[in-house]
């Protein structure tokens, strides 16, 4: 049934994504193409690698005469936009092509540049009879490099010295704010480009009427051609404006078809694309051919007009990369819920769609070196996000939606009934000792029979401290056994070899608990019969709290601890991928003895031993019953170098592990292992990663405010794509974080967001621990302070100062963002400027934190908490 169900929701899905494809794809009929040619068509000759800002001898003569050649019969003139320069052999070549000329004076604030090439237009107006017009100026107004007397010298003259129509050509808009430069002009020439105003494509073409008959209407006494419009195929959103090659087609034919029947006179937007344009008017500017820059047609001129013609083989591979991902999910997860299914399906459908759509799309624009490094680094972190995705969606769907766990230890079932000898090891450095005669006392109060403590003291300096344990162990008898050692190197695990070293020759079992941990009397009783399997190399118990209800901060730490031993750990059992944690821990000593003990290189050697086992090819089981209850950090910064120390020694572990985790030869480790281990540190990973980016993200938004002209690149907001699949992947954490607190861990509505702000609150701390971590291997080991002074208001300031600089960045960011002028609405920078706001969330969560722990709210405002649902049956559909 499993692989039924596999398969008809695999197939679904399929016939689902295929349909969308085909709907946003579907044929749209619009006027074809003028049979006999169009009327003229703005004409840059410039090749790919070309632009007219050097010499003024490129393009060279050959290259323009194959374009014209290009052109015979299917236009009947074209406008130019410079006299100067092998530009000003267009005249003469098209003559030979029977092509007319619109000829395009350029006028720039160069005065002794504007004086030559006047003089050379009207020498050219005089020498070729093709020249049909002349267009002194082309939007010198609207870009300010003349003024309007400037601008009318140069008409007159012109007007004075040539026999054929003078004109200006500027903005319908320009026109109308300038009446007096119609004094000036035999005709008057429009620029009409709905896609910078923002019209959406199926109004575009009223717009450009509507507005051309405005000018008309202002200057009937003369004659108004439209001296450019068109319509873009690639670029950003501009309001309800789309740049897309359909809609370029789609815009042109519908124009071409009504500028016949009302007898307009136009130059359509242009002959060629011109890569050459982003400069100046960013990407969009280097797509407003109709053909592209290698002198190919862009789109269909008589044929329906499709989206996305390759249409067919995109929804092909999109698919086949959503069925192969999802036989690697199914496969592993057996026992998966129908509904299981389904979220994985729809998460893996619309993510290889989104990611196939993308590429395609990036894969169609014109490439420089900066935007190939730029798009490459953008894509990367996109597929970087889509597997966080997966793997996020498939811990969801395992934790809530799985059949019954295999893995379970009941402990109501007795085991063998033979006694195994247990040495418990309780390292402690400097801890408080009425506390960890506490804990001694709770392991004196056990059930099990037969097991000795060893307590080893290391480098604790102050006498006071370790001597009164020292005393206490005396008191419990001779089971406890008391080391103090200085000095001893390797931190924590220097002190577990220490004490493994002295542990009694008949212990079986090795036990470890942290200083803090008051176990509950049964706690081996009930976890030592696991061990009847002689495979079984690890027994672990979650790690747990009694303090929770001190006030409100560590209500909120406890409400995010629980959501890894309650939901990740519990679904990683299931492949025998436990993460080990160096408390309420049980380890087959001689196990523990064969893979070399606990390694000492690293500051998470308890996950470290772990990983060592399950590549000797032992088995480690869980049980997701609290056996024991420590005490959490007390401040905001104990608590950060508590995360700080985890997410470090993954990295260590990592990169120790690299070619295990990585290599399925190298070791003996399971898919599931592998999978768990390298899965369970992509959020990780990804916080790192997300601080490079963030950091990037406030350098580039302060070029975007401060210098939106880079040298020869325009400095924009990213593309929407690439900041909607981050924000996906916030939301959907949220959520799944939201649906599985509740349902599985037994949190109320504020417990929950207490553990999502908490978990925010951390993200940078492990962001900066991985990136150290992935470049460095020698942090020290930081103990976890017990009982420590809470901090004081600026002391709490001081501890989220980091965070706080990255959140004012990112808000100062999308502030300034906001303020730049724009005439319309951009989705791209829209989103963008949320994705700054909701980037800083995580460092607003982390100063929130920090002062919640200086201030001692009670534990009450998160309510109290439900019976956990964990050790219940998977929800039933």
């Amino acid at each position: 049934m499993k692989l039924i169900s596999g398969i008809v929701v695999t197939a679904i899905f399929a016939v689902v994504t295929f349909g969308l494809w085909a709907y946003a794809n579907r044929p749209e009929s619009e006027p074809p193409w003028p049979a006999h040619g169009i009327q003229g068509v703005s004409f840059s000759p410039f090749a790919e690698d070309q632009n007219p800002f050097g010499s003024k001898d490129v393009p060279p003569v050959e290259q323009i005469d194959s374009d014209l050649r290009l052109l015979e019969n299917k236009t009947f003139a074209v406008r130019t936009y410079r006299a100067s320069g092998t530009l000003g052999k267009i005249p003469e070549l098209a003559a030979k092509h029977n092509i007319s000329v619109a000829l395009g004076v350029e006028l720039l604030k160069d005065e002794a540049g504007n004086e030559q090439e006047l003089r050379t237009g009207i020498a050219l107006a005089h020498e070729h009879r093709n020249i049909v017009r002349v267009i002194v100026g082309n939007e010198t107004l609207l870009t300010g490099a003349l003024t309007e007397e400037q601008l009318s010298g140069y008409l007159d003259r012109a007007r004075r010295a040539i026999r054929q129509p003078v004109g200006y050509a500027d903005t319908w808009a320009t026109w109308l704010k300038h009446p007096e430069i119609t004094k000036h002009v035999d005709f008057i020439a429009v620029h009409l480009f709905p896609y910078w105003e923002g019209v959406d494509v199926e109004s575009a073409v009223d717009f450009c009427f509507r507005e051309l008959k405005a000018v008309q209407d202002a200057y009937p006494k003369k004659p108004v051609i439209i001296g450019e419009i068109g319509w873009p195929s690639e670029g950003r959103i501009r309001g309800g404006a789309v740049a897309s090659v359909s809609n370029e087609a789609l815009f042109l034919r519908q124009f071409l078809a009504r500028a016949e029947k009302e007898g307009e006179r136009y130059y359509i937007m242009e002959a060629f694309d011109q890569p050459w344009k982003a400069r100046d008017e960013g990407a969009v500017g280097a797509y407003w051919g109709i053909y592209d820059v290698n002198r190919q047609p862009k789109f269909e001129f008589v044929q329906p007009i499709v989206r996305i013609p390759e249409w067919h083989l995109l929804a092909a591979i999109s698919v086949a990369l959503a069925v192969a991902m999802l036989s690697v999910f199914y496969r592993s997860s057996g026992s998966l819920r129908t509904r299981g299914r389904t979220l994985l399906a729809f998460v893996v459908y619309a993510a290889a769609t989104i990611t196939v759509w993308v590429i395609y799309d990036y894969t169609q624009q014109y490439l420089t070196p900066a935007s190939v490094i730029v798009g490459t680094l953008l894509i990367l972190g996109m597929l970087g996000v889509v597997v966080v995705l997966f793997a996020e969606a498939h811990e969801w769907a395992e934790a809530h939606w799985a059949g019954a766990f295999r893995r379970v230890l009941d402990p109501t079932v007795g085991g063998n009934t033979s006694v195994r000898k247990v040495s418990v090891h309780v390292p402690a450095y400097n801890e408080p000792p009425d506390m960890l005669n506490e804990t001694l006392d709770a392991l004196a109060r056990m059930t099990y029979p037969n097991f000795e403590v060893i307590v080893v003291d290391n480098n604790t300096r102050d006498e006071a401290v370790w001597r009164p344990v020292e005393a206490h162990c005396q008191k419990l008898g001779e089971r406890f056994r008391f080391f103090h050692v200085a000095p001893l190197a390797g931190f924590k695990a220097g002190a577990l070899n220490y004490a493994l070293a002295r542990t009694a020759p008949d212990a079986e079992v090795v036990a470890v608990i942290d200083s803090d941990y008051k176990v509950e009397p049964n706690w081996l009783s009930d976890l030592l019969p696991a061990f009847d399997n002689p495979r079984m190399a690890i027994v672990q118990a979650p790690q747990d709290y009694r303090d929770e209800d001190d006030n409100a901060f560590k209500a909120m730490c406890y409400a995010e601890y629980r959501g890894f031993f309650y939901i990740g750990m519990i679904t990683r059992n299931e492949r025998n991928a436990i993460i080990q944690h160096g408390t309420m821990t049980l380890v087959r000593r001689y196990v523990l003895s064969a893979v070399g003990g606990w390694a000492e290189w690293c500051i998470t050697e308890d996950a470290e031993l772990g990983l060592r086992v399950f590549e000797a090819g032992y088995e480690a089981i869980y049980i997701a019953q609290s056996y024991g209850r420590g005490l959490m950090p007390d401040t905001f910064m104990d608590y950060k170098r508590q995360r700080f120390r985890w997410a470090y020694g993954a990295m260590q572990i990592l990169r120790h592990h690299a070619s295990a985790l990585l290599q399925p030869s190298a070791s003996t480790l399971t898919a599931g292992q592998r999978y768990h281990f390298i899965a369970g540190w992509l959020p990780w990973i990804a916080d790192g990663f997300n601080l490079l980016f963030n950091v990037a993200a406030i350098g580039w938004s302060i070029a975007m405010v401060v210098a939106p002209h880079f040298g020869p690149h325009r400095v924009d907001a990213p593309l929407m794509i690439f900041s909607v699949l981050p924000l996906s992947l916030f939301m959907f954490k949220l959520v799944k974080l939201v649906h599985l607190y509740t349902s599985r861990v037994g949190m109320n509505a504020r417990q929950t967001a207490a553990a999502a702000i908490s978990g925010l609150a951390l993200a940078h701390t492990i962001g900066r621990a991985v990136l150290k971590g992935l470049i460095t291997g020698d942090e020290p080991f930081f103990r976890t302070p017990k009982r420590a002074a809470p901090h004081r208001f600026f002391t709490a300031l001081g501890a989220a100062r980091e965070e706080t600089i990255l959140m004012l960045g990112l808000w100062a960011s999308a502030l300034g963002i906001h303020m730049i002028p724009k005439e319309v609405a951009s989705p791209d920078q829209t989103v963008w400027l949320a994705a700054l706001l909701i980037q800083s969330i995580p460092y607003t969560a982390a100063l929130l934190v920090s002062l919640t722990s200086a201030f001692h709210l009670p534990a009450s405002l998160l309510g109290r908490r439900r019976p956990s649902a964990v050790n219940t049956p998977a929800a039933q559909e």
